[in-house]
């Protein structure tokens, strides 16, 4: 891996966690947290996927090592917590939206990218540049005590510009194309799809039965389901006459 490369793979990394902590941020600020709360869910967000790629790449995290990577969660929670106009802003959610996917993009491009250099598969490349793009999110729900948002089904395809990004990058690496130069493009179709996905609604397919593997007998969702009487009240269609 080049400098040029390197010093396109630290801005980004910067970027995307100032993103991941913003939105970590107003998750703490929405559940009334205080100001240690909000940084602290804010770090969690901002740096826990880059905690994670660095463990299982091996190496020393680099927010350990580096204080820029600390003070972007700093400077976000900041920006959340004393911001109130930011707060009243009608558009603020959509923002947030819009960062969370060009994170995703950003952290599914240098994840892979790092993969990459410590000489992983492709496979193993486009799952941790995924799971360092997930893993804030996932670690800032736990703490929020809420559903991670790329565990949910209304949240519109959110792991896809993760899995985008990793791919564009394996992509150009493949071609002998990946550099400084390449490696920022490459999470521009990711940023992009992300955002064709928001706009047009897509979700992931949801399960709605399932299969008990001892009876082998098909079970329908818990929640009751209503039937037409013959003169026209509803009742629960479990406790209608066969």
């Amino acid at each position: 891996m080049d400098a040029l490369t390197q010093v396109a793979g630290y801005w980004m990394d910067l970027t995307g966690i100032f993103a991941f902590a913003m939105s970590g941020a107003f998750v703490a600020v929405r559940k009334n947290f205080g100001v240690f709360g909000v940084l602290l869910l804010a770090e969690g967000a901002g740096l826990g996927g880059g905690l994670f790629r660095d463990l299982v790449i091996g190496v020393v995290p680099v927010a350990f090592t580096d204080c820029g990577y600390y003070l972007m969660p700093v400077a976000a929670a900041l920006v959340a917590f004393f911001s109130s106009r930011v707060h009243r802003h009608s558009g603020v959610l959509a923002v947030i939206d819009v960062c969370d996917t060009a994170a995703l993009a950003l952290f599914g491009v240098t994840g892979a990218v790092k993969a990459l250099g410590h000489h992983f598969s492709w496979p193993s490349a486009i799952a941790l540049g995924v799971a360092s793009a997930v893993g804030g999110g996932i670690l800032s729900g736990v703490l929020a005590m809420e559903v991670p948002p790329s565990l949910r089904w209304e949240q519109d395809l959110y792991v896809l510009p993760a899995v985008t990004g990793a791919g564009s990058a394996i992509l150009l690496d493949t071609l002998g194309m990946l550099n400084g130069v390449t490696a920022p493009c490459a999470a521009v179709p990711a940023f992009g799809l992300g955002l064709l996905a928001t706009r047009r609604r897509w979700r992931t397919p949801q399960a709605r039965i399932w299969r008990n593997p001892f009876s082998g007998m098909r079970h329908q969702p818990a929640q009751a389901r209503t039937a037409s009487t013959a003169d026209g009240e509803k009742t629960p269609r479990s406790a209608a006459p066969s």
